[in-house]
């Protein structure tokens, strides 16, 4: 696989710092930020579809805004990664905090000029412009993780990446555990108006902290002969020169069909087992598998082979899913979430770790934003799907006699028995092509190139080698920094 330049730009005099100690030190800067920024979109986002369900008691409302928000991400993927691969990594994340802080301002002046009487009616146009100008500003930070991701082969060496994006999953749960939390004690306590307000100042604190975040970029990687539009010419090139990458990103796409039905149906499920505080707290408590997990893969790594890593996590989100609604039971419900946050990072790790390793640099961002496109086409097109099917088809069947009578044995008896039979649907399509995608070529010819690719930006020759104190060793740091963030928290 070569990697193209143009004429001013050589091998012999690298466009990129070579990642090292030093680059190290920004990239914990550049997460830091990204994680107040994620932390506020969260919280808005998280407080959104607690207010609508709230509000309006729909299972279709909240469907109809997560599958929106999926579809809004599928169709601005690739134009993401396209502006990521054109534009240094700062001025990437700074656009994407100036829009989002700019359509949080525009609801905070909606819900001043509207009584909230006539932003919760789902039935009118005012609700849906609401609930769109917050969808947009969350859609837009996803143009900052894309970001993100190409900053882990910029900044941290080859060998160590796969910590690197275990880090980033440890501190994307500290952000969910926060925003869950906060999210339903501000819904319950001090209401939609003041949430937006909330949102607004946290934005603008993230915006006025990125401006003094370093990241060490020489200038912007270009591909040679690249199509100049934002579209899918230049896309498609990239991910098919690596065998097996289209099948990985296919497959991934399968797996958001089950994430779609969740999007869908937890908050619902879980607001039938709980108040909308106390909801809130559960999401935080158990968001702590998102740290445990980021944790394990900062610690561990993802072995030899992600490929077969990532299939294995898969078994284990399928199983889950089949079991973790069997029976209406609180603490199997929160169980079962803490479990599922536990195996998200490392899932989200193996797919960066891979196609940092075998994507040239200058074409990460494109190919990570195609992903990120055809991955999330598939969660609304489940989640617009199950939730009228679960509002007017499974959840009256389960309440009624005959489906008792037919499926009782299985999913036991309750308020929620359709959306628990959705559950367990749904992880049962996965399970069955997590199996097949075993025993694919697909699977061996990916597992191959990502052994036998070279890494995507050479390693600084000055950094210390495997003997280094600990003190300079990124490794190292990247652990005590994981550390450090796990005892804040405590």
């Amino acid at each position: 696989m070569s990697h193209s330049s143009s004429p001013s730009q050589t091998h012999s005099e690298p466009l990129q710092h070579r990642p090292g100690p030093h680059t190290v030190r920004a990239f914990y800067q550049v997460l830091v930020n990204t994680a107040v920024a994620n932390v506020t979109s969260s919280y808005l986002w998280w407080a959104l579809t607690f207010w609508a369900y709230l509000e309006t008691r729909s299972v279709l409302a909240t469907a109809i805004i997560g599958g929106s928000y999926m579809l809004l991400v599928a169709v601005l993927g690739v134009v993401f990664g396209v502006i990521v691969d054109r534009m240094k990594k700062k001025a990437v994340m700074v656009l994407s905090s100036v829009v989002t802080l700019t359509t949080y301002a525009l609801a905070g002046a909606l819900y001043l000029a509207f009584p909230e009487s006539v932003l919760v009616n789902w039935g009118g146009p005012w609700f849906w412009v609401f609930a769109g100008v917050i969808l947009v500003g969350g859609v837009v930070e996803n143009l900052r993780n894309i970001a993100l991701a190409t900053t882990v082969t910029l900044l941290v060496p080859a060998d160590r990446r796969d910590k690197a994006n275990g880090l980033v999953g440890a501190v994307q749960g500290i952000a969910f555990m926060v925003t869950s939390v906060f999210s339903g004690l501000s819904i319950g306590l001090l209401g939609m108006g003041w949430t937006v307000v909330i949102a607004i100042a946290a934005t603008a604190v993230a915006l006025i902290h990125l401006l003094f975040v370093p990241i060490p970029e020489r200038g912007i990687a270009h591909v040679e002969g690249a199509p100049k539009s934002y579209g899918f010419r230049g896309v498609i090139p990239a991910v098919m020169v690596v065998p097996g990458l289209l099948a990985l990103i296919l497959f991934t796409t399968f797996n958001n069909l089950v994430g779609g039905v969740f999007m869908a149906l937890m908050d619902p499920y879980g607001l039938t087992l709980f108040s909308v505080e106390v909801w809130g707290i559960v999401l935080g408590i158990t968001s702590f598998g998102f740290i445990i997990g980021g944790g394990l893969v900062a610690k561990f790594g993802l072995g030899k082979n992600p490929v077969r890593t990532m299939l294995l996590v898969n078994i284990g989100i399928a199983l889950l899913g089949m079991t973790f609604a069997i029976r209406e039971w609180w603490w199997l419900y929160a169980l079962g979430i803490l479990v599922f946050m536990c195996l998200m990072p490392m899932a989200e790790a193996t797919e960066q770790t891979i196609i940092q390793r075998v994507v040239p640099y200058e074409k990460q961002g494109r190919v990570f934003g195609f992903a990120a496109s055809v991955e999330s086409a598939a969660a609304p097109i489940s989640s617009f799907l199950v939730g009228p099917l679960a509002q007017f088809w499974l959840i009256p069947y389960m309440n009624s006699q005959p489906g008792q009578d037919s499926l009782g044995w299985l999913i036991g008896e309750g308020e929620a028995r359709g959306i628990a039979l959705a559950f367990v649907g749904a992880s049962l399509v996965l399970l069955l092509v997590v199996l097949l995608a075993f025993v694919s070529k697909p699977y061996r010819e990916l597992s191959r190139a990502y052994a036998t690719a070279p890494p995507s930006l050479p390693t600084d020759d000055a950094q210390p080698d495997a003997a280094a104190t600990a003190a300079d060793d990124p490794v190292a740091t990247v652990g005590e920094a994981g550390n450090d963030l796990r005892s804040s928290v405590r």
